[in-house]
């Protein structure tokens, strides 16, 4: 099973704690009750608030925040069987590569496997700095406010003892919500860190056909059975990835948006909030959004690479010097190879470096504009 699998381990278990995958039992129904209930109540907040621009802008970012949060565990459950057999496909690829006791492959999957749980680990850590500073920000506030913009009509939430109690509620399902956020994120990079690995070890395979079936030494039959391999190895990893596209493309089309547009709205309150707290406050809520985007667009962008170079690597085969039906399919592999499989944003256009680049221009061209215009 996954459990010796460190790179999706430690996301699966909290998100199998939670009951979005694997068990069903009353946990599911109290985390996603809770945090629907708590998305209810900032809506009619933003829909009846009257604080100024600060304000509106902090509780949008909270706002999309929560509902991307609920998003990502309705998904989970609607698409719950194909989570699970896109990790049962993960594991089984992962031992079988395992099993080939082949010291490259093993340094690989140790590799990622320290990765993935650094990262798993990292992001929960600043997932949990941000919760801080969602506590701290009504503390450092002028006025009586609560972490969360929120409003449950009939009910002044500022009056005590109700302000009070509201604060705790935030405060504890906050944490709640980071543990559904944060693993689910890890868990979709580390699966895109396993379709990297599953390509180097492609490329590893494919250059040491090369050493194994020398020109003028070679069984012709056991080449054709390895090129074979390599290439139904080759299409295995594009299933895969298509199953990740089919699971998060429009995910990540909604993600690239909504923090599109949040990040340049946080951009602007840098240079309108008062005071040092709060402006390391509004420095923490940026530092998670980008610290989201580029690690899954920096694996994102490696996997494409990796795949690219599966043709490099199927060239230097010296593929020449096989017999002609086995040129054909190592070309047609290359030419496979350089169109190669990516995650989408919306089914339309693989995530890169360069769309996170184009981003950041983006965001930084709206952000002069607001600047220059509330100046």
């Amino acid at each position: 099973m996954f459990e010796d699998i460190q790179l999706i381990y430690m996301n699966i278990k909290i998100l199998r704690f939670w009951a979005l995958l694997y068990d069903k039992n009353l946990r599911r129904y109290v985390c996603i009750g809770l945090a629907s209930f708590h998305i209810f109540t900032q809506i009619v907040y933003m829909l009846s608030t009257n604080e100024g621009l600060t304000g509106i802008i902090r509780n949008s970012y909270m706002l999309v925040l929560w509902i991307n949060t609920v998003l990502r565990a309705y998904l989970l459950l609607a698409d719950h069987d194909r989570y699970l057999a896109l990790i049962q496909k993960l594991t089984e690829a992962y031992y079988d590569l395992l099993d080939l006791n082949d010291s490259y492959i093993s340094e690989i999957l140790g590799q990622v496997n320290k990765v993935g749980k650094l990262m798993a680990r990292g992001n929960l850590f600043f997932g949990m700095l941000t919760s801080m500073g969602f506590g701290l920000y009504p503390l450092a506030s002028s006025e009586r406010v609560l972490p969360f913009g929120s409003r449950i009509p009939g009910l002044n939430e500022y009056e005590s003892p109700y302000y009070e109690m509201w604060y705790v509620f935030q405060m504890l399902i906050t944490p709640m919500g980071c543990c559904m956020y944060i693993p689910y994120t890890s868990l979709v990079v580390g699966l895109i860190m396993f379709g990297i690995v599953r390509c180097k070890a492609l490329q590893h395979r494919l250059r040491q056909v090369a050493l194994k079936y020398p020109c003028g030494d070679r069984d012709p039959q056991d080449l054709k059975e390895e090129i074979i391999a390599c290439i139904r190895y080759q299409q295995s990893i594009i299933e895969y990835m298509d199953h990740i596209n089919e699971l998060t493309t429009m995910m990540f089309l909604f993600e690239l948006m909504a923090f599109s547009a949040l990040l340049c709205a946080l951009l602007f309150m840098l240079i309108i909030v008062s005071g040092t707290s709060q402006l390391i406050i509004v420095c923490m809520y940026i530092n998670m959004i980008l610290a989201q985007i580029l690690a899954l667009y920096w694996y994102a962008n490696e996997l494409r690479e990796q795949n690219l170079a599966v043709a490099t690597a199927a060239y230097e085969t010296e593929w020449f010097t096989f017999d002609v039906p086995l040129r054909k399919n190592i070309l047609f592999m290359m030419m496979r190879a350089q169109r190669p499989a990516s995650i989408l944003l919306g089914n339309i256009r693989p995530i890169t470096l360069e769309l996170f680049q184009n981003l950041l221009n983006t965001t930084y061209t709206f952000f002069t504009v607001l600047k220059r215009v509330y100046g």
